[in-house]
């Protein structure tokens, strides 16, 4: 039996960070009921990279039963509200106010429905000035300082995945599932409010707190870390590796056993982190030099010698065969394909990924008003 068996999910969801926390449940076992306009939620239509099917869509919907409604006509928001007053969790992430205007904020409904778990996820938390402002990934990576310590010296950039909707959205299925056992033990349900700008601010924590408290901005490092060093890649003979050193028995045997260079060691340029770091500019070539002369092989062969950790600097079509991959089959409208599995759980209930509309027959029925 999967954890979450029994527990019935809504969603008003588009786009990635709700579908993103509502995979999370429905592969934990949630009944998740998506309910999407007419013409199908905005995820729908990013792309067609798999069978003519959007990437996006299908990366985050299986499992789900689709409904399509008009939750502007009186009929259809009725009977979106006998769902609520069913379900144990409730799940938005339409533009900030739309589903005040309809009475479905989640204080209003859980004030009528005190058991339930509904929960917001917005651009900004609406106590804040810019609660009104529009609220797409690459703006709120922008928003909030992380393009500026992301990319090159000369060039800011956005992470290359939608990482403020991810993160959104696995901190809003966190906070449901504490609010579920929360539940178990009052018996009370509880409104959530869930920003994208909180998630990256969070995740900007150390470079606000070296500005706050050191006075000292997070340059943009490229394939390096910025407070770490040496930690980034380096240029073997015939390709790249990335290499770390996080403490004085890592940074003594690299010296020694890799770079064959013990004099390094004590040198009070270089004798502890935040010296290397400051002098970096003067350490980096001769890093660069030592791994120069050698092939990958003989650098991986060094410092697996020395227990040093290591990475390849892997592409997309690397990731596709790497041995760590785990995948899944998933079935969907237009024929099955292999995806990431779950990084959560081994065991996921499954499902396909619901055509629009497939079940908004079915959820009529189930939920009519003359039903108990």
């Amino acid at each position: 039996m999967l954890p979450l068996e029994g527990l019935l999910v809504v969603s008003l969801e588009q786009a990635v960070a709700a579908p993103a926390c509502t995979l999370r449940l429905a592969d934990a076992g949630a009944r998740v009921i998506k309910v999407e306009r007419e013409g199908g939620e905005t995820a729908r239509h990013y792309d067609r990279a798999v069978h003519g099917l959007s990437a996006y869509f299908v990366w985050l919907n299986r499992g789900k039963e689709s409904a399509v409604l008009d939750i502007k006509e009186a009929g259809d928001r009725a009977l979106l509200e006998r769902m609520i007053a069913k379900a144990d969790v409730f799940v938005q992430n339409l533009v900030p106010g739309a589903t005040q205007r309809l009475g479905l904020g989640s204080a209003d409904l859980v004030a009528r429905f005190p058991r339930l778990i509904a929960v917001d996820i917005v651009g900004y938390r609406q106590d804040s000035p810019a609660r009104d402002m529009r609220a797409y990934d690459m703006l709120i990576q922008a928003e909030s300082g992380v393009c500026s310590v992301t990319g090159t010296p000369d060039t800011p950039v956005k992470v290359g995945i939608s990482i403020a909707d991810v993160m959104t959205g696995m901190n809003a299925h966190a906070a449901i599932l504490e609010a579920l056992i929360e539940r178990g033990i009052t018996g009370r349900g509880r409104a959530i409010e869930i920003a994208m700008f909180d998630a990256m601010a969070d995740m900007m924590s150390v470079p606000l707190l070296h500005h706050d408290h050191a006075g000292k901005a997070t340059p943009r490092s490229g394939l390096a870390h910025a407070s770490i060093y040496p930690y980034g890649s380096v240029a073997c003979s015939d390709g790249q590796i990335v290499i770390v050193v996080q403490n004085a028995g890592e940074w003594r045997r690299l010296c020694t056993e890799v770079l064959c260079r013990p004099d390094l060691v004590d040198d009070p340029r270089f004798s502890d982190n935040p010296k290397r770091v400051e002098n970096r500019t003067a350490l980096g070539p001769i890093i660069d030099g030592a791994f120069g002369a050698m092939t990958r092989a003989e650098a991986i062969a060094r410092l697996e010698a020395a227990s040093l950790a290591w990475s390849n600097v892997s592409t997309v079509s690397d990731l596709s065969t790497h041995g760590a991959l785990r995948r899944m089959t998933v079935d969907t409208p237009a024929g099955a394909f292999k995806c990431v599995a779950s990084p959560v759980r081994r065991e996921v209930k499954g499902g396909a990924v619901p055509a629009l509309g497939e079940h908004t027959e079915r959820i009529r029925r189930e939920f009519a008003e003359e039903n108990p």
